[in-house]
């Protein structure tokens, strides 16, 4: 189940992951169990990621970024173009992110 975030704090995760380059790339194949898996292992180290969809027509984009979305439990922060930035909580990491109330 996605994380529940403000307006506020969606802003400012933006702002959080504007340097960011993309940690993943979806390339013609889609969205595969092992690039599910990689998607889940960056979410469990870096809480914030940028994935980089190619590929495909406009429809195929939107669905495989929803996709990653309902399958992860991520929250969608924003998507530009080609490339989607989600967030999920990790209590478990040592230095967690912490959203502004």
């Amino acid at each position: 189940m996605p994380t529940s975030i403000t307006e506020p704090q969606r802003r400012w995760l933006k702002k959080q992951a504007h340097h960011l380059k993309p940690v993943v790339q979806l390339g013609q194949a889609g969205l595969s169990d092992a690039v599910l898996a990689e998607i889940e292992s960056a979410l469990d180290h870096h809480e914030l990621l940028k994935v980089r969809v190619n590929g495909g027509d406009h429809a195929l984009r939107d669905a495989e970024v929803a996709g990653i979305a309902a399958r992860t439990g991520a929250t969608l922060v924003q998507r530009i173009g080609n490339v989607a930035i989600y967030y999920r909580a990790n209590p478990k990491r040592r230095e967690p992110i912490r959203l502004p109330a």
